[in-house]
């Protein structure tokens, strides 16, 4: 009598979707005992690959379906585990394993049938779509893997912008892993070396950054000529992963640039810059009450000519900012549909000091258009700002 694990998640999957685990005894007759459940001990840990520790974190029960398996989703478990923000730790990566077994009740105690240990898997803060299948391999979800990103695949970027894009660099269930970026650009071609170990079995070297605004500091072109650029994976000198991603250097318009970074579903950064009429607002809130006015522990009743019948007790205020893009491309609507449902949004202030705003998003419904039935796109968001503008902790 023994547990077979029929379905096993992928080997890095993201921990907001299913994380699925499906089991059965290939003893059918044990089935028929009494109280027989299927029983998953959780082992999820950060560090080393293999410092999981020697006690579970969770256990599990499951009783057999009208198949007679036992289905575990881990991804509620997973998920809550992976707090940190994306702007603190680059490479939120989790490692879990179980250990699964079965039990059933016998006379005045419970029986445990021998355990089968999963092999180690990776999650991932971020989510899967709708149509893509239960358990698929991360590196399947976006034709530029190991970028993370879902593109689009020619973009733009201004010569003043910083900022850096994320390579998973970890064993994802797919070969060769990539050791550099590779650049293309008008000024001619380089390489830039990642410095996570390639393979690495860290949980906190899974994931790399490479420069893609100009002006960060490891860039590997100078600004002046630069008129486009493209980004690639690469294993080695000769081995492209993946399919590459290309920048157009624009010009800034005549309005102030906004430029703003979200958590995309892969739990990592994707940039846009919102450089046409922006408006920003501060609304105030006031609550008042009422003060008892007058010297009421004095000998006489007076009052003096600069009480107030009305206070305010609360008086604070929200900011919010309204941006616009440029004519975009419709290829763009897929990240922008991250925006919308993204947890994690900056505003980045100033680029130079690398001073940002935490900002949530404010708009929950937009059209989106095609260049087939609307030929030019715009499109408008708003954001409300996540700090007030009081320092009231």
């Amino acid at each position: 009598m023994a547990i077979s694990i029929l379905q096993t998640p992928a080997s890095a999957s993201l921990a907001q979707s299913p994380i699925i685990f499906s089991v059965t005894e290939t003893n059918t007759a044990l089935l028929q005992n009494d109280d027989f459940q299927y029983i998953g001990e959780l082992y999820y840990w950060t560090g080393s690959l293999t410092n999981s520790g020697s006690t579970s974190d969770y256990t599990m029960q499951k009783f057999p379906n009208i198949s007679l398996s036992g289905i575990f989703d881990l991804n509620r478990i997973i998920n809550s585990t992976l707090t940190d923000l994306a702007q603190v730790n680059t490479s939120n990566v989790m490692y879990f394993a179980v250990d699964f077994y079965h039990q059933y009740y016998s006379g005045s105690s419970y029986v445990t049938g021998s355990h089968v240990k999963s092999q180690t898997y990776k999650a991932l803060d971020g989510y899967g779509l709708f149509q893509e299948p239960i358990g698929q391999q991360i590196f399947n979800k976006t034709p530029y893997w190991p970028l993370m990103t879902d593109g689009p695949a020619t973009q733009s970027c201004l010569v003043e912008n910083y900022g850096s894009a994320s390579v998973y660099t970890g064993n994802a269930g797919t070969t060769p892993l990539p050791d550099r970026i590779y650049y293309n650009s008008s000024l001619g071609t380089s390489a830039f070396y990642l410095l996570s170990a390639t393979g690495s079995n860290s949980s906190s070297l899974q994931i790399d950054e490479y420069p893609i605004g100009p002006q960060e500091s490891e860039f590997p072109f100078g600004t002046t000529g630069l008129d486009w650029f493209t980004v690639q994976a690469y294993s080695g000198s000769s081995a492209p992963i993946g399919q590459s991603i290309k920048f157009n250097v624009v010009c800034n318009q005549k309005y102030p640039n906004v430029r703003i970074k979200w958590k995309n579903r892969y739990g990592q950064f994707d940039w846009f810059n919102f450089n046409m009429v922006n408006r920003q607002s501060f609304n105030t809130e006031r609550r008042t009450y009422q003060p008892q006015l007058g010297t009421w522990q004095s000998p006489t009743l007076q009052y003096n000519n600069y009480d107030s019948s009305v206070l305010n007790y609360i008086s604070d205020s929200k900011q919010a900012i309204s941006v616009n893009t440029d004519w975009v491309d419709d290829a763009y609507n897929e990240i922008f549909k991250q925006l919308l449902v993204s947890d994690e949004i900056y505003w980045i202030y100033d680029e130079a000091a690398n001073d940002l705003r935490p900002i949530t998003i404010n708009t929950s419904s937009i059209t989106f258009k095609t260049g087939v039935v609307d030929k030019v796109i715009q499109y408008s968001f708003d954001f409300n700002w996540g700090q007030a503008y009081k320092l009231i902790i």
